[in-house]
């Protein structure tokens, strides 16, 4: 449910929202003729050599990882242009037609890394896009004076009553009910109570991820240097294994921001970043909707 809600839905189909309406009703559904940005374009381009790396080797969860940290690149693009603002100026009607366009070439290209494992999402950005992703190297053209078909929900968010129908189907199914599920599950036991004033104590804090390199001599470790607002702070996390450091540059992610500063041989640890699973390769960050910015507290 997070990654369909916060990762496909909040992220990937979010860019294509965002710039279809812009060019739908101010240029007839047709995308610009020349990007706005190459420089952009090229580096999600080179991506792909390394996202297909990734499939052929079946380490499924480090492309999903990658094309999501080019999906925050694509949205931090459109963030920075506003095509919402440059559309109410006098002489902002180009621009915005640029700005979508590169918007809606930097979809395409993850439509295309995605394929592989969301065939029928893909189909429908295809019908969308007017455009069909016959092969990996269609990332090398992009479309440009083009037409778009209007915009079509790509997919919908998980409701949390059919994710628990499901599971409580799948442990019929399997003559598993009551309180030993949660072992079949594999999920560790919930924790003891504590009351609300025990909880608030925790400032919990959205963090932008600004730096990220690996430790020498440390085999689980990556130095992140977080925003808070506030300041800026340095975090040794143990997802060495799970995350390139490129790939974590500019996520919003949460910080334990009063967490007393640890002492380490590498250097002094300022917080700590929240994340879920067992450890090595599956560690999942936990991940922020759009709109969050640094400093907001988590409560």
């Amino acid at each position: 449910m997070q990654r369909v809600n916060s990762d496909l839905v909040g992220k990937v189909v979010n860019i294509a929202s965002r710039c279809a309406g812009f060019i739908a009703k101010g240029f007839d559904g047709r995308l610009a003729d020349a990007l706005a940005d190459p420089d952009l374009y090229a580096r999600f381009v080179t991506a792909g050599d390394e996202i297909a790396q990734y499939y052929e080797d079946r380490e499924f969860a480090k492309a999903v990882r990658a094309i999501m940290a080019l999906a925050d690149v694509a949205n931090q693009y459109i963030d920075e242009h506003k095509p919402w603002v440059l559309v109410k100026q006098e002489d902002g009607a180009a621009r915005v037609q640029a700005v979508c366009s590169m918007g809606l070439n930097l979809f395409r290209v993850l439509m295309i890394y995605l394929k592989p494992i969301m065939p029928m999402m893909a189909a429908r950005a295809e019908a969308f896009l007017d455009f069909e992703i016959s092969s990996w190297s269609d990332v090398g053209e992009p479309l440009l004076d083009h037409g778009i078909k209007g915009f079509q929900k790509l997919m919908t968010r998980v409701e949390r009553e059919r994710v628990d129908a499901m599971v409580d189907d799948a442990r019929e199914t399997l003559g598993v009910t009551g309180p030993g599920a949660s072992e079949v599950d594999g999920l560790e036991p919930i924790a003891d109570e504590i009351d609300i004033e025990a909880f608030m104590k925790v400032d919990l804090r959205i963090a932008r991820i600004t730096a990220a390199e690996r430790v020498d001599g440390a085999d689980k470790l990556l130095a992140l240097t977080v925003d808070i607002g506030a300041e800026s702070r340095t975090i040794f996390a143990g997802v060495k294994a799970a995350y390139e450091p490129q790939d974590l540059i500019g996520r919003f992610t949460v910080v334990v921001a009063n967490l007393k500063h640890r002492k380490m041989r590498f250097g002094t640890s300022q917080g700590m970043i929240l994340a879920a699973g067992p450890g090595g390769e599956d560690i999942w960050l936990l991940g922020v909707d759009e709109g969050a910015k640094p400093g907001m507290r988590v409560k």
